[in-house]
């Protein structure tokens, strides 16, 4: 029966680990919708180079520092418990491989390309662990002393702030240093409008996204005994939610739908195994009109060139759900109690500084010494990524 049981754990989190792996395609095409049709290939190229160059660091360096396991061991010895250890690397790799996905999103149509490279396995191996660690790990004793002070440890059940918050918060980051796309704002201080380049390929990024959310909410329980159906429904409820007020509030526009059940997604996966459905259907709603109302101030009033809106969608929508967490998960709003506010705010706010300081150091030395901003002619010509350069023909006026 032991046997069975590790067994069955191990199909379990494989599952999880290849649909979670399946939403990387759902960020590829979520940007390949939204930047200019001549920087589609190189956002394709984008995201497949992250994940690889991100299993290398955390495969290396990163998980052992999140929780203080390496690979440098035989085969026969990673492969006991019929190999639950490898799965489970495999799953939460697949989540750390998300940071420079997000970021991606944020800094498209202008970055470099081998510099990202180095940023992704900088984050991946260094910045995000060190905060995976603290809350999924307990190390440095800060979870126990958010128990002994406020009564309940900082809780994230699948990562609205370990995964979300950090990687938008980076994302704001790069963006900052980064400045905006040539051309996006006038010197008479006006937007030029970048519409999305494939309303289709836009939607179907976002439906991949959200149809992989539900192994990355539900499977992040790890073992078949973890399951809970609450934390499917929270999950649709807060995807609903989110959808329908960003369809509200964003005046049927067909960017704003599709973001709106990511959004909600985001802010769901801390609290999805504590909240009632229905407060998951208020955190998503409040996330979806989060993300609309602050995208739009993002692009047009501050002008942060922050391309799909990774800060308002990941950022800030995943700050909420660590602190929402402690409001609706708390037993007097319907939710299964065991959480403290205190301590979703604190957990929030730790995870948001070390993003940003993360992200200050990494990309700051990387444009210090090597420069992370492509030239104007790469940049006008579409080769955001500096992959190769190909000569121009009548039929690649795209740019690619």
């Amino acid at each position: 029966m032991e046997e069975l049981k590790f067994s069955s754990d191990v199909l379990f989190v494989l599952l999880g680990a290849i649909m979670v792996l399946a939403m990387h395609a759902g960020f590829a095409f979520l940007e390949l919708g939204t930047v200019r049709k001549k920087n589609q290939v190189n956002a394709l190229v984008k995201i497949l180079s992250d994940l690889a160059v991100s299993t290398l660091a955390y495969f290396f360096i990163g998980y052992s520092i999140a929780y203080g396991m390496n690979f440098f061991v035989g085969a026969e010895e990673l492969a006991q418990k019929n190999g639950y250890d490898l799965v489970k690397f495999f799953f939460l790799m697949t989540f750390a491989a998300a940071i420079p996905a997000i970021v991606s999103g944020g800094i498209a149509e202008r970055a470099k390309f081998n510099p990202q490279l180095a940023a992704t396995f900088m984050l991946v191996g260094f910045v995000y662990p060190f905060f995976e660690g603290i809350a999924w790990n307990n190390h440095y004793g800060i979870q126990e002393w958010l128990k002994t002070t406020y009564g309940a440890g900082f809780h994230d059940f699948a990562g609205s702030v370990v995964v979300h918050a950090v990687g938008g918060w980076i994302g704001l980051v790069a963006v900052l240093l980064l400045g905006a796309r040539r051309g996006r704002y006038t010197k008479e201080g006006r937007v030029s409008a970048h519409p999305p380049s494939s309303i289709p390929f836009l939607a179907l990024g976002a439906w991949i996204l959200t149809v992989g959310w539900f192994g990355f909410n539900v499977m992040s329980a790890q073992t078949i005994t973890g399951i809970s159906g609450l934390v499917a429904v929270n999950s649709l409820m807060a995807m609903v939610g989110g959808t329908l007020t960003a369809l509200w509030l964003g005046k049927n526009d067909p960017g704003f739908v599709h973001n709106g059940p990511l959004a909600g997604l985001v802010a769901v996966c801390a609290g999805s195994d504590l909240m009632h459905p229905v407060g998951a259907l208020i955190v998503g709603g409040i996330a979806g009109a989060l993300f609309v109302v602050m995208f739009t101030l993002t692009q047009n009033r501050w002008k942060i060139d922050d391309v799909l809106g990774v800060w308002p969608l990941h950022g800030l929508c995943g700050a909420w759900g660590g602190i929402a967490a402690g409001i609706f998960g708390a037993k007097a709003l319907g939710g299964m109690g065991g959480v403290s506010f205190m301590s979703q705010l604190i957990g929030t706010l730790m995870g948001v500084g070390i993003a940003l300081a993360g992200g200050f150091i990494v990309y700051g030395l990387l444009k210090k010494f090597f420069g992370i901003r492509l030239d104007p002619e790469e940049e006008f010509n579409g080769a955001d990524l500096s992959i190769h350069k190909i000569t121009a023909t009548p039929e690649r006026e795209s740019g690619w």
